[in-house]
C-alpha cells in the first residue's frame, strides 16, 4: 500500500497540471519551468559543471563518493525537456545511495538537435570516460523515462561498436518505444497524472525522430538486441502508460539471456523517485538503485579488505 504522501503529490499534481495532457507545449517556458520546480541538493553535496568529451554537463558528488567510479547520468524529459539541473536532486541521492560519483551530461535536446544526436552525446561521454581511466566494470549507466531509454540505446550502440560495455544499467520508468504501441498508453491513462493523454507524447515523438523510423533500435530501444547486454534493473510505476514500455523492455532483455531485475512499484507514478524529498517510495526506489549498483561495482574498501 503507498504511503500518505503519494496523495500529497498527486494533489500537487492536479494543481499544477500536466504537462503532458493537451498536446500543447511551449518548449522554452517548459525547460525554464521544469529547472525552476526542482528540488535543491543537500548542502553537502559537490557540484561541479564540467564538460565530459565535448558534452556539458555537471559532476554530482555526495562526501565519499569513490572518485574511481561513475554513473553516467541521462536525464528525462522526452528528449525535448530537462537538464541537470531539473535532475540535480536525483543524482545527489544516487550518489550517495551507491557511493559513486554521477556525471549527468547535458545532451542535446530536440527540436533542435533531433535523433540520433541525444544518443550521440552520450555515447561520446561515456567514451571520455572510459578514455580518462575509468575501466568500464567501474562505470554504469543510468536514466529515467527518455533518458532510461537512452540508457538502452546507448549500450545498444556501444555494442554494435566493439566498445567495453558498463558494469551495469539502470532504467526508472524507460520510453523504449516511440512507435507508441503498448497497450498501457490507453489502459492507464486515466490513473497517470503526469503522462494524462497522448497528444503531447506523440509530439514529442515526433519532434524528436525528425524522419527516423520509430521503431529504430537506438530511437526505440524495445526493438534493439539484447544479446550481450549488462545486468539491468528497471524500475517502472503500476500507474504509468509507460508500464508496458518497462515490462516489454525486460521480457525482451530476458529473453536474451541478459540479467534482469524488473521491479513494478505498486501506485507508483512516473518517475517517482523526483518526488524523494516528500515521498517514501521516491527515496526508497534510489536506496535500492544503490544498493544494486553496490552489489555489481563494490566499494573499494569491500575490494581490498
Amino acid at each position: 500500500m503507498a504511503s500518505e504522501q503519494l496523495n500529497v503529490v498527486l494533489d500537487l499534481l492536479k494543481q499544477r497540471g500536466s504537462a503532458a495532457g493537451n498536446g500543447e507545449l511551449d518548449v522554452t517556458a517548459t525547460r525554464a519551468g521544469m529547472d525552476q520546480m526542482a528540488a535543491q541538493a543537500a548542502p553537502d553535496i559537490t557540484v561541479e559543471p564540467a564538460e565530459v568529451g565535448g558534452v556539458p554537463g555537471e559532476w554530482v558528488s555526495a562526501p565519499g563518493a569513490d572518485p574511481g567510479s561513475v554513473v553516467l547520468y541521462l536525464h528525462g524529459g522526452g528528449y525535448v525537456l530537462g537538464s541537470p539541473t531539473s535532475h540535480r536532486d536525483l543524482a545527489a541521492r544516487l550518489s550517495r545511495a551507491s557511493g559513486m560519483r554521477v556525471f549527468t551530461a547535458d545532451y542535446r535536446l530536440a527540436p533542435e538537435h533531433p535523433f540520433p544526436a541525444a544518443v550521440d552525446d552520450a555515447v561520446a561521454a561515456y567514451r571520455a570516460l572510459l578514455k580518462s581511466g575509468i575501466p568500464a566494470s567501474r562505470l554504469a549507466i543510468a536514466g529515467d523515462s527518455a533518458g532510461g531509454g537512452l540508457t538502452l540505446a546507448t549500450v545498444a550502440s556501444l555494442k554494435a561498436t566493439g566498445d567495453e560495455l558498463p558494469a551495469t544499467a539502470l532504467c526508472i520508468s524507460p520510453w523504449t518505444d516511440l512507435a507508441l504501441t503498448g497497450g498501457s498508453l490507453k489502459s492507464r491513462a486515466a490513473i497517470d497524472p503526469i503522462i494524462s493523454g497522448d497528444a503531447a507524447i506523440t509530439a514529442m515523438a515526433s519532434l524528436y525522430l525528425g524522419s527516423a523510423d520509430p521503431k529504430h533500435r537506438l530511437a526505440s530501444p524495445l526493438y534493439a538486441n539484447y544479446a550481450g547486454f549488462p545486468p539491468l534493473l528497471i524500475q517502472v510505476g503500476t500507474s504509468e502508460v509507460l508500464f508496458d514500455d518497462a515490462a516489454r523492455t525486460a521480457a525482451r532483455a530476458c529473453e536474451a539471456g541478459v540479467p534482469v531485475c524488473f521491479e513494478p512499484w505498486q501506485d507508483m507514478i512516473h518517475v517517482w523517485h523526483m518526488f524523494a524529498p516528500m515521498l517514501p517510495e521516491g527515496q526508497q526506489a534510489i536506496e535500492r538503485m544503490g544498493a544494486w549498483l553496490r552489489e555489481r561495482i563494490p566499494q573499494r574498501e569491500a575490494i581490498t579488505a
